[in-house]
């Protein structure tokens, strides 16, 4: 699903409008129709509303979403600004047809702060939407604030008011707090970073059919395109058809990390793997994952890495930073050229001196957290500043990374960023991203292309992650049992990507 700027939405809308065709008005009530579906049936033991309007399309949206709700039989009060008088054209429209219904009491602002809301009341915010371009300030500053005081539920449409859709809001910004925001079509790109995205709460994407036609660099990794990139095993197939796998990490103390990266990489489908570790791990890994091979690589660290020939190497978890790990690691890289996956101590071995990043093979992808894409790139003021210079840096580099965050991106060498949705605060936990590296490096030595294995891959992780969430809940569950619901994915992936004759 692609993401659209505010600007992009606009023209989305006019494009629709235009060439559908449709009116605007029109155009709003379908989107106050699917707003009003939505909240019928997921609120449907609730009965009252409150339903706060701004004078533009977003508080028309919210006047329709009114109408729509009173005639479903809820108990329904509006509060708008009806001093300024200054409503947009469609917003005035449905203004009107909401005060031909008597039965729904439209009050100004002023007289809220003399009103106490009984717990039951749903809060819907329709102030503004994503043509907003300043901060929040006088009556709908102190609106907002006492919102947010009040605990009871709150949905906002389109997209929570004072929220920028494109960029970072100020720190002292005033933002409507929404437990649930129903967002017309698109994916908004604050409600994906971490400084914004909690004030938007579920996010819920309602299709109000508008024209998707124009380009963008900026994609949600959703349904419609995982499964357009999984391929389900062919029946006439042997282990080499599956590629080959050769893990590196561990350390003395470490080797349960690169443990998780093995048996994530058999349970994704690896056809032959291997981990390259140090002596002092060989028995803990082929007690846990039998299904590997060894490849002994030194005595309590990684000290020497062969190049194997037809091989997808991931090399990370547990490695520490030793500093002969550190030689044989550059050393391997500087006589490597095919594209494989860097993360966790490999990532701040190559931190150590920045010109080893040049070293790289072309096409790579690195997994860094935060925390080590700092180390590698330098610090930067918020996610969005993050985003952009690794931008700048995948496509310098000419490599992929996958920067790991709630919802982690994956970013190209061409500047595109996919974002993933699936995931939870359970994958908090070391040992989380030395899966991942497995994930990946399994389904890179799989011939899935260096993007399509980075997509898939995030999904993978954190739809595993959210199978084990509802097992074991966000605090109990482990990176073990991740891997262990990786089975359980492919199943439904395969039960779709399944055509009957």
């Amino acid at each position: 699903m692609k993401i659209f700027s505010a600007e992009l939405i606009r023209k989305a809308d006019l494009f629709t409008i235009e060439n559908e065709p449709i009116s605007s008005v029109n155009l709003m009530e379908r989107a106050a129709i699917s707003c009003a579906e939505w909240i019928s049936i997921n609120f449907k033991l609730n009965t009252k509303f409150a339903i706060f309007c701004g004078n533009g399309n977003n508080g028309g949206d919210g006047f329709a979403i009114a109408r729509l709700l009173y005639s479903k039989g809820f108990n329904v009060q509006v509060y708008a600004d009806e001093k300024t008088n200054k409503f947009s054209d469609d917003a005035l429209i449905n203004l009107k047809r909401l005060k031909n219904i008597n039965e729904i009491p439209l009050k100004d602002f002023d007289e809220f702060e003399k009103i106490t809301l009984e717990s039951n009341v749903i809060i819907i915010d329709a102030l503004f939407g994503t043509g907003l371009s300043r901060k929040l300030e006088g009556k709908y500053q102190k609106l907002v604030e006492d919102l947010n005081k009040i605990k009871n539920t709150k949905i906002s449409i389109d997209i929570p008011s004072g929220m920028f859709a494109d960029i970072m809001n100020e720190e002292n910004d005033v933002i409507f707090k929404s437990v649930v925001t129903l967002s017309f079509q698109f994916w908004k790109k604050a409600f994906l970073h971490p400084e914004s995205g909690n004030f938007a709460g579920k996010v819920i994407v309602l299709d109000i059919q508008l024209s998707e036609d124009f380009p963008s660099d900026d994609f949600v990794i959703d349904d419609e395109l995982i499964n357009g990139i999984f391929k389900p095993r062919k029946k006439f197939s042997h282990k080499g058809t599956y590629g080959k796998s050769i893990l590196i990490g561990g350390s003395y103390g470490k080797i349960g990390a690169i443990s998780l990266a093995v048996k994530s990489a058999l349970k994704s489908g690896s056809g032959l793997t291997f981990a390259l570790a140090p002596k002092c791990g060989v028995e803990i890994l082929q007690t846990l994952a039998p299904e590997a091979m060894f490849i002994e690589g030194g005595e309590k660290n990684v000290t020497e890495i062969n190049i194997v020939d037809d091989a997808i190497y991931g090399i990370g978890p547990g490695l520490d930073t030793d500093s002969l790990t550190a030689k044989a690691l550059i050393q391997f890289l500087k006589n490597y050229s095919k594209p494989l996956i860097l993360d966790a101590d490999a990532l701040n071995i190559l931190a150590q001196n920045l010109e080893n990043l040049q070293n790289i093979p072309s096409k790579s992808i690195i997994t860094p957290h935060p925390k080590e894409f700092e180390r590698l790139f330098g610090k930067t003021q918020n996610s969005f500043e993050r985003l952009d210079l690794a931008k700048n840096k995948a496509e310098e580099l000419d490599i992929y990374i996958v920067l790991k965050d709630h919802h982690t991106q994956v970013i190209t060498p061409e500047k595109k960023v996919f974002y993933n949705i699936t995931g939870n605060s359970g994958l908090a936990k070391g040992g989380s991203g030395d899966i991942l590296t497995g994930i990946i490096t399994s389904l890179l030595a799989q011939k899935y292309s260096q993007e399509k294995a980075a997509i898939l891959g995030v999904w993978l992780h954190g739809k595993a992650a959210d199978l084990a969430a509802e097992k074991y809940s966000k605090e109990s569950m482990q990176p073990t049992d991740v891997i262990s619901e990786l089975g359980n994915v492919f199943l439904e992936l395969n039960k779709k990507a399944t055509t009957w004759l």
